[in-house]
């Protein structure tokens, strides 16, 4: 299956704090002091979002062990190759990245509360950015170009948070909140 899209891929990382209590599980930490829950992860819905959008993200956060992730900086551009041992999770991310890409293009963020500031750049000039996705036994191959040396900053931004993730799952997202925090 291939796509060229004009749009970007986009992954939920950190930005803004989060306000959900823990529930049940007797801690609390975040940049603002507020705790959150990890079974219904609040934080991964947004003003524009739809409820499998944000099932989507929860299942790539709860399973993000499975994942695994190569990224090449293009000198105009990145290219990613996004893997995991669990088909329902390849399919989840295969949804997310094919359906945050068709989001860029249209310029229609999702506001997720816990999405990186990096997203900003991507939803305001989706029409600068060429993505070829394809999905192979390799995993999923995201390619994606732009003449705008400001949108490639930020893709080369992205791909490094996004790699977090996969390493790190939820933990890359706090850590890099309490980072913008302390800023």
């Amino acid at each position: 299956m291939r796509y060229v899209l004009g749009m970007v891929l986009f992954s939920v990382l950190a930005s803004g704090p989060l306000s959900a209590q823990m529930q049940g599980h007797g801690h609390m930490h975040g940049a603002d002091g507020a705790g959150h829950d990890m079974a219904a992860m609040p934080g991964l819905r947004g003003e524009n979002a739809t409820a499998e959008e944000s099932a989507e993200l929860a299942l790539l956060f709860q399973r993000f062990q499975t994942l695994s992730r190569e990224v090449e900086n293009l000198p105009n551009g990145i290219r990613t190759v996004t893997r995991s041992s669990d088909p329902e999770v390849m399919d989840a991310l295969v949804n997310h990245a094919v359906g945050m890409i068709d989001r860029v293009g249209r310029k229609d963020d999702p506001k997720i509360l816990i999405q990186s500031p990096t997203l900003d750049l991507f939803f305001l000039r989706g029409d600068k950015i060429l993505s070829e996705v394809d999905v192979t036994d390799e995993g999923l191959i995201v390619i994606q170009t732009s003449d705008d040396p400001e949108v490639v900053a930020a893709m080369h931004a992205h791909a490094a948070e996004v790699t977090a993730m996969v390493e790190q799952g939820m933990h890359a997202v706090h850590q890099m909140m309490m980072q913008r925090a302390a800023n």
